[in-house]
């Protein structure tokens, strides 16, 4: 069969703002990003499933909602958050023939015991630092660390694990390429905003953060420039960016008038843009589809940067990461896939990220079972142009445990007096227009076509549709089986 080569990308906590085709009021550009936008359809209204990153990434890579299984991140040596022979995008695509590999972030947990010595122990960094980490000698790094990206379906995978949590070294398949000898520590070294919001633990000597995002991008193309054509290749490049630590290379610096995380984005969308020139220069362009998005929305240094910059990273949504307002997952969605999906549309559709294993599935005639993929549906028609009918008329969103953003058409229902995870400064509620949220109202009610920026709570307003929320809501949660 001709299968396309597949491309997905990625980007980690760029808001739907940060998309300078979709926000005219941008403080920073995204050229390669924008054109990728150009050259086939830009959806305005899609999501990831959570507000943070480990769920979405899952979500992403399974085809089904999170929450159905966890709602947390992976923490530092946290244990995989996949079952055994979880079925994943990867894993199918392996089934039928493809080269896969992922090149980036992981964040989805490995099982760090297996290298574990027996006399680890978790002890206080310092007397001036009471939080406690696992030290270099803990480990056994000659060992293969298994239940990482290789078990879930990926023939190759190089990366940092996560930028900020330990051990920070780069992993080749399922090995750290240098063994980390030191504990972790940066001193002498600065962010360009922020804060470094790393966890202590084991480092390789001379460790330099700077160089995670370009050793990554040079291996992502190299990667595509070793496929000779014969096998399709499927390639998942989850950036570390523009997550914070925000630490731009100095070649960026100055690109945008957002500040220095503006110049990270800028830099975010020059990785990306260096993957599109490796497939023109190897002629793959015309049979790869590429997929670009991003796990959830901006973190909270978002709101000074509207005072700094006035760049609204959310642009017109209201909230951030860890949220379950708009603005915590709706995020850019990019795709293209030349002479098949035609270029310069722009699409107000309802597109998840779980709908991506089962458009794919579709695409290469893979059947899945109705126990797979159970949130995921098929957006093909849609991109190719056959069919006019929305195809996903609802969703379901989760950050916490204690709180769902259930979506019906135009209407968002929230379970929870408020859709804030992360906290606003009095500022910004006061500064658009924000009213005082009544914690003696239980949830929330609002309606998307007329109001995006989620001021107007219609809880009280329309009770009878709200019970149809609320029970539409407990009936997709405890769906077992696809509806597809």
């Amino acid at each position: 069969p001709d299968y396309p080569n597949i491309i997905i990308i990625l980007a980690d906590d760029m808001g739907y703002g940060d998309l300078a085709i979709q926000n005219p009021k941008a403080k920073l550009t995204t050229p390669n990003l924008d054109q990728l936008a150009r050259d086939g359809i830009r959806f305005t209204d899609g999501h990831s499933s959570s507000g943070i990153c480990t769920p979405s990434r899952f979500a992403l890579l399974t085809g089904q909602y999170h929450w159905r299984r966890f709602h947390g991140i992976v923490g530092p040596f946290g244990k995989s958050v996949f079952g055994e022979e979880e079925f994943t995008l990867a894993r199918m695509l392996k089934q039928q023939g493809y080269n896969t590999a992922c090149i980036g972030k992981w964040h989805l947990g490995w099982d760090w015991e297996a290298i574990k010595n027996t006399s680890a122990q978790q002890r206080k960094v310092s007397d001036n630092d009471n939080r406690k980490a696992f030290g270099p000698d803990d480990f056994d790094w000659t060992l293969p660390v298994p239940n990482g990206p290789l078990d879930q379906g990926f023939d190759y995978y190089f990366g940092d694990g996560t930028i900020n949590f330990p051990p920070y070294g780069f992993m080749e398949n399922d090995k750290l390429v240098i063994p980390p000898t030191e504990a972790f520590d940066l001193r002498g070294m600065e962010t360009k905003e922020g804060g470094w919001e790393f966890r202590p633990g084991p480092m390789v000597q001379d460790w330099d953060p700077y160089q995670v995002l370009p050793t990554l991008m040079e291996k992502a193309v190299e990667w595509i420039e070793n496929q000779d054509g014969e096998k399709p290749f499927f390639l998942y490049f989850p950036f570390p960016s523009p997550h914070a630590p925000i630490i731009p290379g100095d070649e960026f610096d100055g690109k945008t008038d957002a500040g220095a995380y503006g110049d990270f984005v800028f830099q975010t969308d020059y990785v990306a843009g260096q993957v599109l020139e490796a497939l023109e220069r190897k002629g793959f362009t015309d049979e790869t589809l590429v997929i670009f998005t991003a796990d959830n929305g901006p973190e909270h240094y978002a709101y000074p940067r509207i005072q700094n910059y006035g760049h609204y990273s959310m642009g017109p949504l209201r909230g951030l990461k860890r949220d379950i307002y708009e603005g915590g997952h709706r995020v850019p969605f990019l795709i293209k896939w030349p002479g098949i999906i035609d270029a310069g549309q722009v699409s107000t559709e309802l597109i998840h990220q779980v709908d991506i294993l089962a458009t794919l599935a579709h695409l290469i005639g893979f059947v899945l079972s109705d126990s797979v993929g159970i949130d995921s549906y098929n957006q093909l028609p849609l991109l190719l142009g056959e069919s006019t009918d929305p195809v996903r008329t609802s969703a379901v969103h989760n950050t916490r445990a204690d709180g769902f953003a259930f979506r019906k058409n135009n209407w968002l229902f929230l379970d929870r007096y408020t859709g804030h995870n992360t906290r606003v400064p009095n500022w910004f509620l006061e500064e658009h227009g924000y009213d005082y949220i009544d914690k003696e109202i239980p949830g929330q009610l609002f309606d998307l076509r007329i109001d995006t920026a989620q001021k107007m709570n219609l809880y009280i307003k329309y009770p009878e549709l709200v019970e149809k929320m609320k029970l539409e809501l407990e009936l997709e949660k405890n769906r077992k089986h696809s509806v597809r």
